[in-house]
């Protein structure tokens, strides 16, 4: 079954099955560093222990309980990182990581068979890792007992909130524009007030300088103006 449960346009890699050349040097790098955190620690206890009861400790690689304690320690190395989170720093830093056969989170103790089951592909003579070189899904030997698999997980997170935000710039810039303004129709039958207030000052100006009523052409004075008008 495909663990590209969710394909997407806007991550590339994510969800597909990890090359063998992406989990080789994953690997290569989570050895160099095991490798040298294990002699810094090493170094740390020799001494520690010469200061203390003065004398040097020398560690021999021909020593069977170096070679013990080394091999437990990748253990812990690649199953703690393993359990926390699917991937260790190799892997991280090439963005791959280790998820189930159906392609959700790992599970913890699954992260720890997978690291106890690691070793079987050297002591088959590398035939252990064959099924990442022909099998679809390039799952080892461990990884089949482990039912686990190995993915890219690059930065799916960000990518797809990148694309969210070019997905929303469309609709904030429709939102940011203003909306013009709708004419407002005036009509004769309800004048605007600017017009109401202009045709009221037009009349008082006319009623102030209209002509005045004056005698007839008749001769007939004026109503109140003849001699009955002081009786």
């Amino acid at each position: 079954m495909s663990v590209r449960t969710h394909p997407s346009q806007w991550v590339s890699a994510q969800g597909q099955y990890a090359g063998s050349a992406s989990r080789f040097a994953a690997y290569l790098i989570d050895l160099i560093a095991s490798t040298v955190l294990y002699l810094l620690a090493l170094a740390i206890i020799s001494f520690v222990v010469q200061i203390v009861t003065g004398s040097p400790v020398s560690w021999h690689r021909n020593n069977i309980i170096v070679v013990i304690i080394y091999v437990a320690w990748q253990f812990l190395y690649f199953g703690f990182q393993w359990a926390a989170d699917g991937s260790t720093w190799g892997m991280a830093l090439l963005g791959v990581q280790v998820v189930r056969a159906y392609g959700t989170r790992l599970d913890p103790w699954r992260g720890w068979v997978r690291s106890l089951t690691f070793p079987l592909g050297f002591l088959t003579l590398g035939l252990g890792f064959l099924g990442i070189l022909v099998q679809r899904e390039h799952r080892a030997l461990y990884d089949l007992i482990s039912g686990t698999a190995v993915v890219y997980a690059w930065d799916a997170r960000a990518a797809r909130l990148r694309f969210l935000a070019r997905q929303a710039e469309p609709a904030l810039a429709g939102a940011a524009a203003p909306t013009p303004a709708k004419p407002v129709a005036v009509t004769a039958d309800h004048p605007s007030p600017a017009d109401q207030a202009s045709s009221e000052a037009g009349s008082d100006t006319l009623a102030e300088s209209g002509p005045h009523p004056g005698p007839s052409a008749t001769g007939e004075a004026p109503p109140g103006t003849g001699p009955a008008a002081g009786q």
